[in-house]
């Protein structure tokens, strides 16, 4: 059996984000690989957040909420629009995806990968805060890829 991987042909885990990816640039998301997803996954779930916001944000800033994937699914392109899963609002106030944009130094960026043994009814719009609780009791596995990105 594979545990549940995250990866990325864009950066390595722990590495530099590229710039295209951030807010500020380009703003579309870096492509990324999952394998091992379980057997008995009903859906998958993505949450991209900035732990180290706490400090000037005065929060984990969610920067991508995605719930919902196909199980099946093992690649995520750059710059997606899904049209198989659902997509929340990110802090920025926008749904989809939101750059890194540290407004202080270097921070790392973690992208957590849920499998989930049921879909979600969640609404459009729908906040990390949300998708947090209703995977909670739900989640299979999870994996983690990190990256940093600078001020």
């Amino acid at each position: 059996m594979t545990a549940l991987m995250l990866t990325s042909d864009a950066f390595d885990d722990g590495e530099r984000i590229p710039d295209r990816y951030g807010y500020r640039r380009d703003n579309v998301n870096p492509p990324l690989s999952i394998d091992g997803a379980p057997d008995d996954a009903e859906s998958l779930a993505l949450v991209m957040d900035d732990p180290d916001a706490v400090e000037p944000a005065g929060k984990v800033w969610d920067h991508w909420i995605v719930w919902n994937i196909p199980p099946e699914r093992t690649e995520i392109p750059e710059d997606w629009s899904p049209d198989d899963a659902d997509e929340g609002t990110n802090d920025y106030g926008e749904p989809g995806y939101g750059g890194p944009n540290p407004p202080d130094r270097e921070h790392t960026y973690e992208f957590t990968l849920y499998a989930l043994d049921t879909t979600l009814d969640l609404d459009a719009g729908t906040d990390a805060d949300a998708l947090e609780s209703a995977v909670e009791g739900h989640v299979l596995e999870e994996a983690r890829l990190e990256g940093t990105y600078p001020a």
